[in-house]
């Protein structure tokens, strides 16, 4: 069977990866460097599993920036492409999902397209309607940057949002590819699988804000904030995942998706997803002021990547803590060995480590290693557990 896949991000390629175990892939970009990396059996993003499935040279995984060549004759499309939250509109930008459908259906009417972008409540029954002859079917992912193909290998759960036929042969293939011999699979409605995806990253973002609540609280009491941590995760119910306090939560996913979320929630009641919108920038906020408080003259950037194993610095919190600091006037500089230029946003790249501590009064850190060790008085940190 011929699949193609549009976007080679972490979810298209993850996607384009694992079924190339067992079908022929074609995957489009527009990024003639990214796919020139694909065709060399090279990852163009960090991913360690990703990067080890292409050192074997999967002679059925091909990447083209040609949607001819992608699309024709595939019996399904994924749409892996970027949907990026607008907040003028306070909605998801889908257009780069319409183009990619529309080219689908241009080269190869009958294909079956496949979204994996994630998308606003009600968005693929409205997209039918828009394409009455096209079977267009929305489908989940609960990936994580830097483990996404792991994510793939092993799954959680495979969503699919249609019951048909159709429905059932997509999730055996997303099966087919990992490596378990049982993976729970719900194929469910289009607006309820695109509902599961929002509310899942909204609950995550909740349970980061909510540590992160407790943290700032400890903070300002004086209180250690480990003890309480670890005695609130000793009742099974709660657990001792997903609790290590942070700057904020970040990444692709969690900031634009509780923002959709809450969008969809217009004209119906609720107190509890505005205020995970909200706790993230007073989180921030007092984050900043609380490095404010050390009356630095110049504050270091300790790496912004969202997360360890990680090369996306895309909406990372330590950015929030980043513009707030340089709003008071306060000199910021940045280490992040993935940036090539001398600057990020009119603060100086800084990218020998040991300048980058000497001219740093305070060290922000997210997630602090052991390259900081040496400097640990200057390490403003939050972390506790030395995890993402």
């Amino acid at each position: 069977m011929k699949i193609a896949v549009a976007g080679l991000g972490y979810v298209g390629l993850s996607n384009a990866a694992l079924l190339s175990k067992h079908h022929t892939v074609v995957a489009l970009d527009i990024d003639e460097n990214r796919v020139n990396l694909v065709n060399q059996f090279e990852s163009p993003i960090v991913d360690k599993e990703l990067e080890d499935y292409l050192s074997t040279k999967p002679s059925n995984l091909t990447a083209t920036i040609d949607p001819e060549v992608a699309y024709e004759g595939a019996e399904f499309a994924i749409i892996a492409t970027p949907t990026n939250y607008d907040p003028d509109n306070n909605f998801f930008d889908t257009s780069s999902v319409e183009s990619a459908i529309e080219a689908v259906l241009a080269v190869s009417p009958t294909t079956r397209i496949i979204i994996k972008s994630t998308i606003p409540v009600g968005y693929t029954e409205g997209i039918r309607e828009s394409y009455p002859g096209a079977k267009i079917i929305f489908s989940p992912e609960f990936l994580r940057e830097g483990r996404a193909f792991y994510d793939n290998l092993y799954p959680s759960r495979i969503v699919v949002g249609d019951r048909s036929t159709d429905g059932e042969t997509l999730a055996n293939l997303l099966k087919e590819g990992s490596e378990l011999d049982e993976v729970p699979i719900l194929l469910t409605g289009p607006t309820e699988a695109e509902a599961i995806k929002l509310f899942a990253n909204t609950y995550l973002a909740l349970r980061v804000a909510f540590f992160n609540e407790l943290d700032t609280y400890t903070a300002v009491r004086g209180l250690d904030t480990k003890q309480i941590i670890e005695g609130i995760g000793l009742d099974p119910r709660i657990g001792t995942h997903y609790n290590n306090p942070s700057f904020g939560y970040g990444g692709y996913c969690l900031p634009k998706d509780t923002k959709q979320l809450l969008a969809n929630y217009n004209d119906v009641p609720q107190n509890l997803i505005s205020a995970v919108v909200d706790a993230n920038r007073t989180r921030k906020d007092f984050i900043a002021e609380d490095i404010l408080r050390r009356a630095p003259k110049t504050v270091g950037i300790y790496r912004l990547v969202m997360k360890s194993g990680s090369d996306n610095f895309r909406s990372s919190s330590i950015q929030g803590i980043m513009k707030r600091i340089k709003a008071k006037g306060i000199e910021v500089i940045v280490y992040e060995p993935n940036i090539e230029s001398d600057d990020f946003y009119n603060s100086p790249v800084v990218n020998n480590l040991d300048e980058f501590k000497k001219l740093s009064d305070v060290i922000v850190a997210n997630r602090p290693t052991s390259e900081l060790q040496n400097v640990s008085e200057k390490v403003y940190t939050r972390d506790l557990f030395d995890r993402d």
